[in-house]
């Protein structure tokens, strides 16, 4: 190693899960599992706001970006030079962007999962799927103080 190089490596993680609740629940708790590994502890600040980001995001896959028979995909990382955590999920539903709603939702269990994203994520949006084909991808971006 020279001089120059930084011994700090972004740290990524990438997998691909079934289009079920049952994928995006994993898809979280692998998520979850990373960030522990990379230095961010379960139950710091840090890790409940990006796990339940991840979690939101592949809930959302699952639900409003479901094909049947395609996977959504999980890119994951965590840059330790910038303190930023990155979530990137992508399904096939390229026509169906997220959006903020435009009313508060009525009480129930959904339709407050893109509000919370919005709250505690620093940036977020979305893209066309990058490697082509049908889809999106969904992001979203966190600055986060290793514990």
């Amino acid at each position: 190693m020279t001089a120059t190089q930084s011994p700090l490596t972004v740290h990524q993680f990438a997998m691909r899960f079934s289009s079920t609740p049952r994928g995006a629940r994993l898809a979280r708790r692998l998520c979850g599992h990373r960030l522990d590994a990379w230095g961010i502890p379960y139950g710091s600040d840090a890790h409940d706001v990006v796990t339940l980001i991840a979690s939101e995001l592949c809930a959302n896959a699952v639900r409003h970006g479901h094909v049947a028979g395609r996977d959504f995909h999980v890119l994951f990382a965590a840059d330790p030079t910038t303190g930023t955590v990155r979530i990137e999920v992508t399904d096939t539903r390229g026509e169906r962007l997220p959006h903020l709603p435009v009313t508060t939702p009525p009480d129930g269990d959904s339709g407050r999962g893109l509000l919370l994203v919005e709250a505690l994520a620093d940036r977020w949006g979305s893209s066309p799927r990058a490697e082509g084909g049908p889809g999106k991808t969904v992001w979203a971006e966190c600055t986060v103080v290793p514990a």
